[in-house]
Order: C-alpha cells, then structure tokens, then sequence
C-alpha cells in the first residue's frame, strides 16, 4: 500500500487517538467506581463522550505535533479519583491506574481484529476496506504506544501509581515526592529521545502477540 501524505495520516490517526484516550480516561473512572469511589461517574466522566475528556492541548495540538517526530504523546484531562473512598485505597488506587493501559490493549486488540475483518473484504469493496486497514493498524499502534507509555513507572503516569501502590508505605511516600517533577522528566526523556529508545522495543514486542501485527509493521514501520 502507498505511503500516506500527512493530511491523510492526520485522518487515519485522528479517531484512533481520540478513542483511545477517551476509553482510557473513562476506565479510570469505571474501575473507580466499581472500587467505591464514585466521583468521576457523579462529575460524568465515566463515558465514552470525548466531549468529557478532551483537554485542546493534550489531546489535539501535542498528538498532531509529536506525530512528525515517529512517537506520539498525549494526554487528556485526568479523572478525578478521591482515594479516600476506595475500599482498599492503596491497592485500589493500583488497579485503578492499570485499567486505562488495560484498556488500551483490549483497544488494541479490537482494531486489530477491524484489520483482519477489512483484509477480507479487500478485493469486493476496496474503498472502505482500505481506509479501515490502515485506521486499523493506527488504532493497534497508538493504542500500544499509550499504554507502554503509561505504564511508565513515573508519576503522574499510572505505571508510576502502580509502583506506588506495591511500594511499602514508606518508600512509597518517598516516591510520591518527585510526582511535581514527573511531567518534566517525561518531557526531557521525550525530547532527547530516550523515551523512544526505550519504549520502542516494549511496544513492538506487545505488538508482536496482536492480531494483523504484520500488516501494522508494513504500514507504518517498514
């Protein structure tokens, strides 16, 4: 298949990207009010309403950019979660941050089961098969970009609540400490490129295990 212009990655990328960070933002907010905590579902932010979710910066300008540099980042406004009413506050607040990177991998999954589905309607009806395979792989790729990035263990990112969650409390109040710098760090390791360094070779690996991962390497990685 032809190599896409940027208007037209911009197009294949641009639901893709807004579903999953809606999805993810709204399974933190799901799984927290399963857990006891029903702020985020009373403030209606357990819904998959993009509306709800979308920060203009995070989710719109930052994407658009970071996608000319090969790995995109983004974010939307976080769910509020009050671990004062968790039943299990510590552990709870672990299984609440995993449930967005969760959620990216059952998304993942989804899209790359829309690509194996478009294959074999390739042939009768190309011009809606196409267009879905290659929104197909962006959704399977910048699904699997979010949730290693997420899985990150730096806070504010939820592999960062998650260790959190395992520490013992002290070392774990320790940890706490450098979330006002968490942002900062991720830019930096961004920028410098040693996030990618690092990520990469997590996401192709999580990519290898999904449905149509070859035809995701031959879109948009070869």
């Amino acid at each position: 298949m032809e190599e896409l212009t940027l208007i037209q990655k911009v197009a294949v990328f641009a639901l893709p990207v807004l579903l999953a960070i809606t999805v993810h933002e709204a399974a933190h907010g799901w799984m927290a009010s399963r857990l006891g905590d029903k702020t985020a579902l009373m403030l209606g932010r357990v819904t998959l309403n993009p509306l709800k979710h979308v920060d203009p910066v995070g989710t719109v300008v930052v994407p658009l950019l970071t996608m000319l540099t090969g790995f995109i980042f983004g974010w939307a406004k976080p769910v509020p979660v009050n671990w004062n009413n968790l039943r299990n506050p510590r552990r709870d607040m672990g299984l609440v941050a995993l449930a967005g990177p969760g959620a990216n991998l059952i998304m993942a999954v989804i899209w790359g089961l829309v690509i194996k589905f478009s294959v074999l309607f390739l042939h009768a009806a190309e011009w809606v098969a196409i267009p879905l395979i290659y929104m197909g792989g962006a959704g399977v790729l910048i699904n699997i970009i979010l949730m290693v990035l997420n899985l990150t263990p730096v806070l504010p990112l939820d592999g960062g609540r998650v260790l959190s969650a395992l520490l013992p409390p002290r070392m774990a109040l320790a940890f706490s400490r450098m979330e006002p710098y968490g942002l900062i760090i991720i830019v930096l390791l961004l920028v410098s490129g040693v996030l990618g360094r690092i990520l990469w070779p997590v996401a192709l690996f999580v990519l290898s295990f999904l449905p149509a991962s070859n035809i995701v390497k031959q879109l948009f990685l070869s």
